[in-house]
């Protein structure tokens, strides 16, 4: 038995399409006042006709601030010349970590945690902004209803040749499968299957005796 593939969504469906975005010689002050205004905490940097050429964040802004007054030393070189710098192109992280629209949000995930940022530009296939992903759009899958979650176990984990005698049910996202289940080694399979369901939070099986997992 192998369970059908779930539902995905994709960047595309959570991402914001409306990017705000600096070039590379927008000043100091005009970065703070952009962010503060959108309510963001980075920046996609371009050039030319939109192609994304680095990030400028919070982060980068801070050094100006962290280095008031003070000189900073030999091991903060990278620190020091972003406090020294004015413009985004002198600011900005280059290159820009990006994801594609066509991406599913778990790889989005992953790159967010991989490189520790809280926003990605989405580009097109040369690199032309199309939108910006963040760590709130990515967490929209949880606010999947628990039927409509369950729905999808139903037809995509447990339809077709799965066992019939299970069913399920879903709680703040946690879904719960029972009944009974005469072939123990499909236990793992099921729950990967059922954890892949985007909105799922987590996966209990509670099977009777005959189905028993151990």
């Amino acid at each position: 038995m192998r369970p059908a593939e779930p539902s995905r969504r994709s960047v595309s469906d959570v991402m914001t399409h409306t990017a705000v975005a600096v070039g590379r010689d927008a000043p100091y002050k005009e970065i703070v006042a952009i962010m503060d205004e959108w309510r963001v905490s980075a920046l996609p940097v371009l050039e030319g006709e939109g192609r994304v050429v680095g990030v400028v964040s919070e982060a980068d802004l801070l050094p100006k601030e962290a280095f008031r007054g003070e000189e900073p030393g030999p091991e903060d070189s990278t620190a020091a010349a972003k406090a020294r710098a004015v413009r985004a192109g002198d600011l900005m992280s280059s290159p820009a970590v990006t994801v594609r629209a066509d991406a599913s949000l778990s790889e989005a995930a992953r790159i967010m945690a991989r490189h520790g940022v809280k926003r990605l530009p989405v580009v097109d296939g040369i690199g032309m902004l199309e939108g910006v992903v963040s760590r709130s759009d990515l967490l929209k899958v949880f606010l999947r209803g628990d039927g409509e979650i369950a729905e999808e176990i139903r037809r995509v984990v447990l339809g077709g040749s799965a066992p019939s005698g299970l069913d399920v049910s879903v709680t703040e996202g946690v879904a719960t499968l029972r009944g009974t289940l005469g072939n123990r080694s499909l236990v793992p399979l099921l729950t990967r299957a059922a954890l892949a369901v985007e909105g799922v939070v987590d996966v209990r099986m509670e099977l009777d005796a005959q189905g028993n997992a151990g």
